[in-house]
């Protein structure tokens, strides 16, 4: 439901930013949430989504949920961009979030791979502390644990399974008064992680002041986000939800980083999440600068920074929608049987923005343990289930919505019996 927008102002201590009151639970976003700029130009529009962790239990009849709408903007100075509503993170990170990192192979690796690396690059010592925001269960800490101190900092209940694994939590929102708690209790981190939170987070410079009031004098902030180099590339629609309120490209987190007088010494493209940028940043002169820098800004530079590019991205996500919709019209028309196999939270995008419901996908398999199972799809009436059931029902076609890690998928189920095709949706739909 849609409210009559009333004008507001906020203001944080390093930048003013318009917005315009949408709802009680969200706002418009009128000017850049990094440099202020009023100058944003519109890049997509997805229509209106539901929460992705707005999961109804099954056999609940449906009934009013609220949806937001989903605009991606573009900031011609700082070259950020970011989605046009902020929601409210109560909603979007329940305590009874059921996100947990732990389950994910490839979150896996790239945590003990950002370990290995962190750890030589900073020549890490054992007394040094490592304080991770957004520490779900647990699962990046745990690298770490084994030879420095640890501190996690989660909103969610999942917090709770990283104590009873022996990591610190404090389970709450990163603020100001959670950094005074951890300087009076433990003491300054040498190392401040943020992995796919950092672009979550609201009022992005009062994260960043919290930040470099915990670090040392030669601390160091590591970043993961959502990339948009490969968001562009590669036709990521899916990862376009409201918990995503920045896409960063190393152009406009350089900016963001300079405002606060913080350098960019490292930056390297990861794999995590369909590709991710990894950036360490520290006060400047205090490591050496590398390379990786000035090379992943002259790679982005044609592709992030022009209107045209856009432009084109637009087009190619309606095209891959299509092409997605014809391919599942001749699948049924040919009787076929279609689960969906993964549910992350951009799988809620996929199949809201693509119009998918019961009739087209008779369920969507997680694998066992998963807080979803027993759940309904947002904004659906598509049941989620455990993955057996792919391997006792044998469907025609097993649409894989965690297309970013289908060569993981694909190997794993074929492994266990699976004989049907596998359908990758994006960025051009195909059968494996």
């Amino acid at each position: 439901m849609i409210t009559n927008e009333t004008e507001r102002s906020t203001t944080s201590s390093s930048t003013k930013s318009k917005v315009a009151l949408h709802s009680k639970s969200s706002v418009v976003v009128e000017s850049c949430q990094i440099c202020s700029n009023v100058d944003l130009k519109s890049v997509l529009f997805l229509g209106y989504l539901p929460p992705v962790n707005t999961m109804p239990t099954i056999g609940t009849r449906p009934a009013e949920k609220t949806s937001y709408p989903a605009e991606l903007l573009y900031c011609t100075q700082c070259h950020l961009v970011q989605l046009g509503l902020t929601v409210d993170a109560g909603i979007l990170f329940p305590p009874e979030y059921p996100y947990t990192s732990g389950t994910t192979k490839v979150l896996r690796e790239n945590f003990a791979e950002l370990y290995n690396e962190s750890s030589k690059l900073l020549s890490l010592k054992a007394d040094d502390l490592i304080v991770d925001i957004g520490s779900n269960d647990g699962t990046l800490l745990s690298n770490f644990a084994k030879n420095h101190q640890v501190q996690g900092v989660t909103p969610e209940q999942m917090g709770k399974l990283a104590i009873e694994r022996g990591i610190p939590t404090i389970i709450s929102f990163f603020n100001q008064s959670v950094v005074d708690q951890i300087v009076k209790t433990r003491s300054q981190a040498k190392v401040v992680t943020a992995t796919n939170v950092f672009a979550h987070i609201e009022n992005v410079h009062d994260v960043i002041k919290g930040i470099k009031n915990l670090l040392t004098d030669d601390g160091v902030f590591i970043s993961e986000s959502h990339y948009l180099l490969p968001l562009i590339e590669t036709v990521q629609y899916d990862t376009i939800y409201h918990e995503h309120l920045r896409y960063y490209s190393l152009h406009s987190l350089k900016y963001l980083f300079e405002m606060h007088g913080l350098e960019i010494f490292h930056a390297k493209k990861i794999p995590s999440h369909g590709g991710s940028v990894r950036v360490y940043a520290a006060k400047p002169g205090k490591y050496q600068k590398e390379k990786s820098v000035e090379n992943l800004l002259a790679e982005e530079k044609d592709v992030v920074i022009s209107e045209k590019n856009f432009a084109k991205f637009k087009e190619n996500v309606l095209l891959s929608k299509l092409s997605l919709h014809k391919m599942l019209y001749d699948l049924k028309k040919a009787g076929k049987k279609i689960y969906g196999v993964g549910a992350p939270s951009r799988a809620s995008t996929l199949v809201n923005y693509v119009g998918l419901d019961d009739g087209i996908l008779d369920c969507v398999l997680e694998i066992k343990g998963s807080y979803k199972i027993g759940k309904y799809m947002p904004g659906t009436t598509i049941p989620v289930l455990e993955e057996s059931k792919l391997f006792t029902d044998q469907p025609d076609v097993a649409l894989l919505l965690s297309w970013h890690i289908a060569d993981e998928i694909a190997v794993k189920f074929r492994e266990k019996g699976f004989k049907g095709k596998f359908l990758v949706p994006l960025p051009e739909p195909r059968l494996i």
